[in-house]
């Protein structure tokens, strides 16, 4: 599968905890990766609300 670069902001506190993830074996862009493909295959894209 082709990966493409998204750039995105987040607050400072939420950065702190991206990197404390490193000591459980997780890199940011890999936690955000499975976080983002275990939301988005729960409901399908365009769903508003819940």
């Amino acid at each position: 599968m082709k990966m493409v670069r998204l750039l995105i902001q987040v607050p400072e506190p939420i950065k702190a905890k991206l990197d404390a993830l490193r000591t459980q074996g997780y890199t940011a862009a890999g936690f955000i990766r499975s976080l983002l493909e275990r939301e988005l295959s729960k409901a399908p894209v365009g769903q508003k609300g819940r």
